[in-house]
């Protein structure tokens, strides 16, 4: 496990995503401002770092440093290809600079599955964990999906299509201690995402792995249907990464559509123009709750290192709070909680759940 450096090191994938330095840049220095604590290393191609001194303000400067990369993982790039070819990216590079002890985490708006392939290769995962998730805190109506105000951590959201009953037991145990490090609840509710609330409902691996969920110490409350996820009933909501991916992409999906029908509902005529002018406090509020850059940033969770994954196409102020979950989870000590709860839970777990893994 890396050993946290001091002041506090966050590692920047500076030409990740859609738009590389023109947005991580920008966002290093939102982070810089908000948080005097924090050191950042900016990863990147000897062009892109070119221009830091021109957006990082003077008052912040030194608290960044660089490590130059001469190549950049694409977004439709093979992860098995950039792991073997690209040794010396800005995303490789990044996550080298965790392994090695040089940041304490990692935010990178590349290539998903590049990121997962090269992560659990450099930091490998942790003991008593198969596979790696992708975990993220998404809004319900009780909160805004930020740290400590009331979002629903769901995983996995894509990074494993099949699961076997252990791999969804690990998610539960993983999710819930990252929830309850976010969110200060010792106890968060961990539910199993599945077509009804019924113990009869769903397919054989989501009932055996409720099973050896139940077999645990953790609160969990049974199932979930796909309604619940964002009305809060639960903390923490378990599924594998082909049904958490879709349910994420269509929540996203709908919320576009929302938007939009609204824009066209507002712009039809004089008078909705002018209704739009007077709801405009509202619905700017209303944009803040449901805007998902406003909760940008999943856990690459399950590796002996913090790992955050951005949106791609995600705008500065976006990226800026992938770092901002980055440090929160370096300054809850995420890994070292990680750790201990997985080995307690898999001293007390069934044999034969241990043995499945």
């Amino acid at each position: 496990m890396a050993t946290i450096a001091q002041p506090l090191r966050i590692a920047i994938d500076v030409d990740g995503g859609d738009h590389g330095a023109a947005v991580t840049l920008p966002a290093a220095a939102q982070f810089l401002a908000r948080r005097p604590d924090a050191h950042l290393v900016l990863v990147g191609t000897e062009a892109s770092l070119a221009s830091a001194a021109k957006i990082i303000p003077a008052g912040v400067a030194g608290r960044v440093s660089h490590v130059i990369a001469t190549e950049v993982v694409g977004m439709d790039e093979s992860p098995a290809l950039s792991l073997k070819n690209k040794k010396n990216s800005s995303l490789r590079l990044a996550l080298n600079a965790v392994k090695d002890g040089q940041a304490a985490a990692c935010v990178s708006a590349g290539n998903t599955g590049a990121l997962m392939a090269t992560a659990r290769f450099v930091l490998k995962t942790l003991p008593g964990i198969d596979r790696p998730a992708i975990a993220s805190l998404l809004p319900t109506h009780k909160g805004h999906g930020k740290e400590g105000d009331g979002g629903v951590l769901m995983l996995d959201l894509g990074a494993n299509v099949d699961c076997t009953p252990e791999h969804l037991r690990q998610f539960a145990i993983m999710g819930a201690a990252l929830s309850s490090a976010l969110t200060d609840k010792p106890r968060p509710t961990v539910a199993l995402l599945n077509i009804g609330e019924e113990e009869i409902k769903g397919n054989d691996i989501v009932k055996e792995a409720a099973e050896l969920i139940r077999a645990t110490d953790l609160n969990f409350i049974g199932n979930v249907e796909g309604t619940d996820v964002f009305r809060g009933t639960a903390d923490v909501v378990v599924c594998d990464g082909f049904v958490g991916n879709v349910a994420l992409k269509a929540s996203e999906g709908i919320v576009k559509l929302m938007a939009q029908m609204l824009r066209e509902e507002f712009a039809r005529t004089p008078l909705t123009k002018a209704v739009a002018a007077l709801a405009y406090p509202i619905l700017k509020r209303f944009k803040a709750r449901i805007d998902p850059s406003q909760h940008n940033g999943a856990t690459l969770l399950g590796l002996r290192g913090i790992v955050i994954k951005s949106h791609g196409g995600t705008d500065a102020f976006g990226f800026s709070n992938a770092i901002e979950r980055a440090y929160n989870e370096i300054r809850h000590d995420l890994i070292a909680e990680l750790t201990e709860r997985v080995a307690a839970m898999n001293t007390t777990a069934p044999a034969a759940a241990v043995s499945a893994s």
